[in-house]
């Protein structure tokens, strides 16, 4: 992501960067990605022509893309979508979105969309609510970075000619079709609570919807725990 926004001023349209090998990988709140050899690692970095809240709904795009993608490889009904950017394997993280972008007006400069996945493997030993877990422990076998780069990148022009068809009303509907726990009572701890309620839907600006004992709440930023 770095690299990639370094180069901005030199790229005229959509470009992918696929790191071969992190030295510092990171996830959201700047936490640890623990980055292994055979493992996926790319950023992809555009000028959407969009505000900062429009572009931040392009994570949910992202994460439709990656799962239709993985879904090439392993049964659709083993994966789901957790929000707000994280791909579950058989209740595990196989794949996590990062978002960044910089704007200096009503519209953003640029934005980075990064994305990392287990293909080959995954981190042992870490105490987490869904463990990692890699691709090729479903199959028995590693996808190469640069055939799931591929793969990756043509689901997601994908969702991208389906936003500009029909709006983000469509790419949530198909996230919803996705995610994990839909209907059922979560846990969402933000930075000054712990929220519990049914997950009821995620709304048109992308936030998680609880259902909670004192009504509906809508969360903007949160991580959730089943």
């Amino acid at each position: 992501m770095r690299e990639a926004a370094r180069q901005i001023r030199t790229l005229s349209k959509p470009t992918w960067f696929l790191a071969r090998r992190q030295t510092e990988a990171r996830g959201r709140h700047n936490r640890t990605w623990l980055e292994q050899p055979g493992n996926f690692a790319a950023t992809l970095i555009f000028r959407p022509d969009a505000s900062p809240q429009e572009a931040a709904k392009r994570s949910f795009l992202a994460a439709n893309a990656l799962c239709e993608a993985l879904a090439l490889y392993v049964e659709h009904e083993k994966l789901a979508l957790k929000w707000p950017n994280d791909v579950l394997l058989n209740g595990g993280k196989v794949a996590g979105i990062l978002l960044e972008s910089s704007s200096r007006g009503p519209f953003v400069d640029w934005l980075s969309i990064g994305i990392g996945v287990n293909l080959a493997h995954a981190p042992k030993g870490i105490d987490a609510p869904f463990p990692p877990i890699s691709l090729a422990e479903e199959l028995g076998d590693a996808v190469d970075p640069e055939e799931f780069l591929s793969v990756l990148a043509n689901a997601f022009a994908t969702q991208e000619g389906k936003l500009a068809t029909f709006g983000f009303p469509r790419i949530r509907d198909d996230w919803l079709k996705q995610a994990a726990r839909l209907g059922e009572t979560i846990v969402a701890r933000t930075s000054k609570e712990t929220v519990k309620g049914l997950f009821d839907t995620v709304d048109l600006d992308g936030n998680l919807i609880l259902i909670t004992a004192t009504g509906p709440r809508r969360i903007t930023a949160a991580d959730v725990y089943f």
